[in-house]
């Protein structure tokens, strides 16, 4: 379902669904996945989160084909625990935070295992459950260190350089902060998840806007994850506890509320054509109940509904501007893009 706030011209198209689950350590299909990056040949890296076993980085194409895959759930080179972010650098480099070990894995794109760096604590360099992760203009890696509530950068190597945050509510401070973006102009864009907004900072760091507050409305969040935006300055926001996607224009004024349009995937309608007692199951059952009122919240109506977002956890965007949405509990990724304006 899709909501248009405004009257202006900007609004989302929705293109496809990609995956289909697999609750096992290989193979095609996604288990949690937490966050997409982009690489050259069309290529989309898909971090699976595991929860708790079954991390692995799934590259795919839009087409669906499953290309391969690397990483491994543990805590030996090239694995991870609860992964959380990906991101890739100009060199094809991947770069994957894991919040249970407190640290970053770099690999090359062919899934060559080149490194790792960080380590538990508050100090510089130290990490305590690192979220999204991110690489400027000149190659420096940031990361969201959730729970030292700040934002991290290092060159691709793994050595310090600074740091910005802090916990609190204030203009420039974090609470519990996981996505981040850098956009066309080396501003950096945060999801300060708990203050349930959104912030934009420099290259440097310092304060520049704030976006949202507490709520459902237009323009609210409830614990936003992920957040994004485009060359036209046109803002994204995984609105993760509204299981939404919401859009906002350069302004930061609302557009758009997109509850989810998922369709089935190519991957989908393949097992079920394998498997037809189980379309006809499928056929049988309620995929848009009405549920009574006392149950009409955001999450008891998202997990009741196959098509809409269920834990919207990433937003991103290709170099095409096609939007990405990586809805962990439904174990695939929605498409869309803007249109208008």
């Amino acid at each position: 379902m899709t909501t248009q706030v405004q009257s202006g011209r900007a609004t989302l198209d929705y293109v496809k669904t990609i995956g289909i689950v697999n609750n096992a350590a290989k193979g095609r299909g996604f288990a949690n996945p937490y966050d997409v990056a982009f690489g050259s040949g069309g290529r989309i890296f898909v971090l699976n989160r595991g929860m708790p076993a079954f991390s692995r980085v799934g590259v795919v194409n839009l087409e669906e084909d499953y290309l391969y895959e690397f990483g491994d759930h543990g805590d030996n080179e090239g694995e991870f625990r609860l992964a959380t972010g990906i991101a890739i650098d100009a060199s094809e480099r991947i770069y994957v935070a894991e919040e249970q070990n407190h640290r970053v894995n770099v690999f090359q794109d062919d899934g060559t295992y080149l490194g790792r760096w960080g380590s538990q604590g508050s100090g510089d360099g130290e990490f305590e459950g690192p979220a999204s992760v991110a690489v400027d203009g000149d190659g420096n890696i940031l990361v969201v260190d959730q729970n030292n509530h700040r934002v991290q950068k290092f060159t691709s190597g793994g050595d310090y350089l600074g740091q910005w945050g802090g916990f609190g509510s204030g203009n420039g401070q974090l609470n519990m902060p996981w996505g981040i973006w850098i956009d066309g102009d080396s501003n950096v864009w945060v999801a300060d998840w708990r203050n349930d907004r959104v912030q934009k900072f420099d290259a440097d760091g310092a304060f520049m806007a704030s976006y949202g507050e507490s709520g459902d409305g237009d323009g609210q969040f409830d614990r936003p994850s992920g957040v994004c935006v485009d060359r036209d300055g046109y803002i994204y926001v995984a609105d993760w506890g509204n299981q939404r996607l919401q859009m906002l224009d350069p302004d930061g004024a609302p557009l758009v509320n997109e509850r989810g349009q998922a369709t089935l995937s190519q991957w989908a309608e393949e097992y079920l054509d394998a498997n037809p007692e189980e379309r006809e199951a499928r056929e049988q059952s309620n995929l848009w109940p009405e549920l009574p009122e006392h149950l009409q919240t955001p999450l008891l109506v998202s997990t009741q509904t196959e098509a809409y977002f269920w834990g919207p956890s990433a937003v991103k965007l290709d170099d095409e501007e096609r939007l990405y949405v990586a809805e962990g509990p439904r174990h695939r990724i929605q498409v869309y893009k803007r249109s208008g304006a």
